[in-house]
């Protein structure tokens, strides 16, 4: 009779992996287009998760762009509307959203903010536009300098969370956000 039954199951939440480079154009990723350079394995993360195919920035500058991102709203309604002011933070982002739906989270890279992102567990985040070399950070702990190549420590950052950190028993998001394109 058990293999007669219907087994009830409850539908797994995604992990969510959010990739963003800092003044990266679509046609340095061969996903969309292949006639500059090829990308393969940013092609098989677009091949394997989600791609823009109809996508528009209101915008172009990072921070407020950032904003939009997280708040979903324009920057004339989240309040950020260039890189100087800081965000807003009565605005209530996706990550809060996900936090508080029983994800785990985190963010390393660049936001420029001006101050710290709300519903992460854990984030190390550049001071405004960041360094390249031996770069400083912002975290849940404190400031810390990091020694290395921004984009090479920024990556490490994330894998060693995934390695470490990252709960299996729960589903996450991590942004990981360069500075360099």
């Amino acid at each position: 009779l058990g293999a007669c039954s219907q087994k009830e199951s409850t539908p797994q939440r995604p992990n969510i992996i959010f990739i963003m480079s800092d003044d990266h154009a679509y046609q340095a990723i061969s996903a969309y287009d292949d006639k500059l350079i090829q990308t393969p394995n940013i092609d098989w993360i677009a091949e394997e998760g989600m791609i823009f195919t109809n996508a528009c920035v209101s915008n172009s500058i990072c921070a407020p762009s950032r904003a939009t991102i997280l708040t979903g709203k324009h920057t004339h309604i989240h309040g950020k509307i260039d890189n100087n002011f800081p965000f807003d933070t009565t605005n209530v982002t996706f990550p809060q959203l996900l936090h508080d739906a029983g994800y785990q989270t985190a963010m390393f890279g660049k936001l420029h903010f001006g101050n710290n992102p709300k519903g992460f567990d854990e984030f190390k985040i550049l001071p405004g536009q960041g360094d390249y070399y031996n770069p400083d950070f912002i975290t849940n702990n404190g400031d810390t300098t990091i020694q290395g190549y921004v984009t090479d420590v920024i990556t490490d950052l994330a894998i060693d969370w995934m390695d470490n950190r990252r709960k299996e028993d729960k589903p996450f998001l991590m942004m990981y956000l360069h500075k360099a394109p």
